[in-house]
């Protein structure tokens, strides 16, 4: 059964992230409802969470268009947890005080579930010591604080206040709920990217992978409570906040920083478009146009989803991947059976939705003799997606 979370937003700068963090809740087990101080629509438009949450955004406690005179009282009782994200210090002030003068304060009030505070405010505000003084209390009461980072702020003040990061809020609001964390504990070891060969200090042979997908996997693998190293290939990707990323080129690079985190590793995900083929000799100079560059003698690469799955242990669990351009079930089975994966994801290069360089893909998963053909999802649906199954093999190994 989905979490029922009821997001309230306060005025200030910082309420147009509330926006990503209603998306990103949206994307996972949750269903979301939000409140707005009157002060916060003249920030963003209510009709912004409506069409995020897929449900009716509430501000005004009077509204005639709300069929229940009560309804603040019915969003109390739905709500698992009742997260104030930005908390202006007024808001604060408000709530821990037991001052209920709008929708958002009053519903708070009456809400005894799981409450979660996000501050964001300036500098000064933050450090005067009533606001500490009811951040205090908050803590008393039972409240969640995700304290603000520090930074910039939008007023040009530098110091703590800032909103903490979408990314932490989510990792907290996981964290009132430990069901959502089904891979706390977990180690989970995810390659992507491309790899670069070098021919010369100039040029070097690679492929046209994004990285999207295996980021993607990681990202998902994080909310999900687990410890995520990320071997990446060279990327034009934003890092993950709290994961371990070890940024590779070659293919031999990632090999040996595979082969590094591989004993520890309780699920081996291999997302990575890694070159089949190097130059054995790079030039030490560029090479100019007029020299024959037919002596090029390519060589081949270590396999590493193949030694991943030859040093396989029993508690251990691989995924490998293959991206195929014809017979892509017979070409696919056939990869996961010589490589030892416990599951291979595979996708038609010209299939529409799929491939590289996109947000959305359209993969066949092939676990043991069964075959599961997905729909065009996001990727990073797909990655909940693949976890899952995981745990689902993991699961059998054990019984």
């Amino acid at each position: 059964m989905k979490k029922h979370i009821c997001i309230g937003v306060s005025g200030g700068i910082a309420a147009y992230k509330a926006c990503d963090l209603v998306s990103q809740l949206s994307k996972k087990d949750y269903e979301i409802k939000v409140l707005m101080t009157k002060n916060a629509t003249k920030f963003v438009a209510p009709l912004t969470f409506e069409a995020l949450s897929k449900n009716p955004c509430y501000s005004d406690l009077f509204d005639p268009d709300i069929e229940d005179p009560i309804e603040h009282i019915e969003l109390a009782k739905w709500a698992d947890c009742f997260v104030i994200v930005p908390a202006s210090a007024n808001v604060i002030a408000k709530v821990v005080n037991g001052i209920a003068d709008d929708f958002l304060t009053t519903t708070f009030l009456a809400c005894h579930s799981k409450k979660m505070i996000c501050p964001a405010m300036n500098v000064h505000m933050y450090q005067n010591e009533v606001t500490q003084q009811n951040l205090k209390k908050a803590k008393e009461l039972g409240y969640k604080i995700v304290e603000p980072e520090t930074g910039l702020l939008a007023c040009k003040d530098v110091g703590k206040g800032k909103l903490a990061s979408v990314d932490t809020i989510l990792k907290e609001i996981d964290a009132l709920f430990e069901t959502n964390q089904p891979l706390k504990g977990k180690n989970v070891l995810i390659t992507a990217g491309p790899t670069q060969e070098a021919i010369d200090p100039v040029r070097f042979i690679s492929n046209h992978s994004s990285g999207k997908q295996g980021y993607a996997i990681a990202k998902v693998a994080y909310e999900m409570g687990a410890n995520v190293t990320l071997v990446s290939g060279p990327v034009q990707l934003d890092p993950i906040k709290g994961i371990q990323t070890i940024s590779v080129k070659s293919a031999l690079e990632m090999f040996e920083a595979v082969k590094s985190q591989l004993d520890d590793a309780h699920y081996i995900i291999m997302a990575a478009a890694v070159a089949d083929y190097r130059p054995e000799n790079i030039a030490r100079q560029k090479i100019k146009k007029k020299e024959d560059v037919s002596n090029i003698h390519m060589v081949k690469n270590p396999d590493i989803l193949a030694y991943a799955g030859l040093h396989k242990k029993e508690n251990q669990v691989i995924c490998g991947f293959a991206m195929e351009t014809e017979n892509l079930e017979e070409n696919a089975n056939k990869k996961r059976v010589e490589k030892n994966c416990d599951m291979l994801i595979a996708n038609n290069l010209f299939t529409a939705g799929a491939g590289f360089k996109t947000d959305t893909n359209v993969v066949t998963l092939f676990k043991g003799e069964e075959k599961i053909h997905l729909d065009k999802m996001t990727k990073e649906q797909l990655g909940v997606k693949i976890l899952e199954t995981l745990m689902e093999i993991e699961e059998g190994k054990t019984c």
